[in-house]
């Protein structure tokens, strides 16, 4: 599962926030609704590569 960051400057969960992550925290992936979500069509399902096959872009940082 998945994790809260909290970082540097963001304000402070207000308890309603918390209650909310309480409740999706506790959700089964058969409660969660994906009707509002388009299906890929099979031309975008044929540009799909995992992620562990990308390749990374190297950067440059010296100068």
């Amino acid at each position: 599962m998945g994790s809260i960051r909290i970082y540097k400057g963001m304000p402070p969960l207000t308890e309603e926030q918390i209650r909310r992550l309480d409740e999706l925290k506790n959700m089964s992936d058969d409660e969660i609704d994906f009707s509002d979500i388009p299906r890929m069509t099979k031309e975008e399902l044929a540009k799909f590569k995992p992620a562990r096959l990308r390749q990374k872009k190297s950067q440059n940082i010296a100068s």
